[in-house]
């Protein structure tokens, strides 16, 4: 068996990073407290170097090699935020950097790449298609492979999150952070359950993307078949040989979350704890959010990343709020003569609900002559309102098409 990594190789790597990295700040979130019913801290990497955690890995790899190695040039894969570490760390390490991404990749992460120095290639669909690119060129290149989770000097570098966690806040009874690949759970188990053994570690991953479940039914690593979430950062469809190892001896549960579920935390992190953190970064709050009572507190969620294409926050954040029944879409057919539009709107102000939008349609052949679509989008106080505000409009005789959000 693989020697797993260490409490001393962590402490060892945090010595490495001494200067390069912050200490992110652990803060304490109240409206979270409330729900799991005791102490609840959210550990910042949002607010790391690069917007994510995965600059003390990369670094820490890096660092390691030898000059020869670096001065082979370095190359990975991923879909942002190990680019951004790896194209950081080569650059305060003197070293070139060639980084494979999906083509999908979100464009900042693209740009704040680059703006590291990297040179950016895209090829696949997925970070798996990624990887086998970065290894073929790392063949054909001579440049030095760098895996994006699956390392010892890697995991090591990831498990400083937890030497952090245990000096900010020694009374932590469960810490909960996303998982991918899983090099971040498997750093921050090895960091904690050495001398803290009563401490629980648990992973999060989304259900469109959860190969560890799978692979732990398996007893070994195990590849999806697809992948399917917005938490482009947690997207892996097989998990790492080393890390799998680590998850396997180390951490007390895995569990998942819906992309509604994240969609509606990114929600709550902006407005209940005033933080930007990107789909993958706030899937560990996600799980605390669905069934807080199952993690004992004082409970730490890691917020691994914050690197959220604005565009996209503007989507899911919308989602959320549809998901958690604060935005109501809805379709009311009326009768095409003046005031019709101008009655509904007032019936709906009555209601104590925030028309956002309003679409009119009279061309559809689902209309007769002198009927038309209104597509109405409203904000509400919750689910409750939602579906009092839809009653009242029937219970008005107006024929209403729910849309769901």
């Amino acid at each position: 068996m693989t020697d797993l990594v260490t409490r001393a190789d962590v402490e060892a790597a945090r010595k490495m990073l001494a200067g390069i990295i912050r200490d992110t700040p652990l803060l304490e979130c109240a409206p979270l407290a409330a729900k799991v019913g005791g102490p609840a801290f959210v550990k910042c990497e949002n607010l790391q170097r690069t917007g994510s955690f995965k600059v003390r890995g990369a670094y820490n790899r890096i660092a390691r090699l030898t000059e020869d190695e670096r001065a082979a040039g370095i190359v990975t894969a991923s879909a942002g935020n190990y680019a951004q570490g790896v194209a950081l760390a080569s650059q305060l390490l003197g070293a070139k950097s060639t980084v494979f991404m999906p083509v999908g990749a979100p464009l900042p992460k693209v740009a704040a790449t680059r703006a590291y120095g990297a040179q950016v290639e895209f090829v696949g669909i997925t970070v798996d298609e990624s990887l086998v690119a970065a290894k073929q060129f790392s063949h054909e290149t001579g440049a030095t492979f760098i895996h994006p989770f699956d390392h010892p000097d890697l995991i090591a570098g990831q498990g400083t999150v937890g030497l952090e966690i245990l000096e900010q806040y020694p009374q932590v009874r469960t810490i909960v952070m996303g998982v991918g690949g899983g090099g971040l759970i498997a750093g921050v188990s090895a960091a904690v359950r050495e001398t803290h053994p009563d401490i629980k570690v648990v992973g999060v991953q989304a259900a469109g993307a959860a190969a560890y479940p799978l692979s732990l039914k398996a007893g070994e690593p195990t590849r999806l078949s697809s992948i399917s979430t917005i938490a482009d950062g947690i997207a892996v469809g097989r998990p790492g040989e080393l890390a799998f190892e680590h998850v396997k001896q180390h951490v007390d549960d895995i569990v998942t979350v819906t992309d509604d579920e994240i969609s509606q935390a990114l929600a709550f992190a902006l407005e209940r704890a005033k933080l930007v953190v990107e789909p993958a970064g706030v899937a560990s709050l996600a799980a605390l959010l669905v069934d807080p009572r199952a993690f004992e507190p004082p409970v730490v969620s890691v917020l691994s990343g914050g690197n959220i294409d604005p565009m996209l926050m503007l989507r899911v954040i919308e989602h959320g709020l549809a998901a958690a029944g604060r935005f109501l879409n809805f379709t009311v057919r009326l009768p095409d003569r003046p005031g019709s539009l101008l009655r509904l709107l007032g019936f709906i102000a009555d209601a104590h609900a925030n028309v956002v939008t309003v679409e009119q349609a009279r061309q559809s052949s689902a209309l007769h002559l002198g009927e038309a679509d209104v597509s109405v989008s409203v904000e509400t106080k919750g689910t409750a309102h939602s579906e009092e505000l839809l009653g009242a409009l029937r219970r008005a005789k107006y024929q209403v098409f729910h849309h769901g959000g």
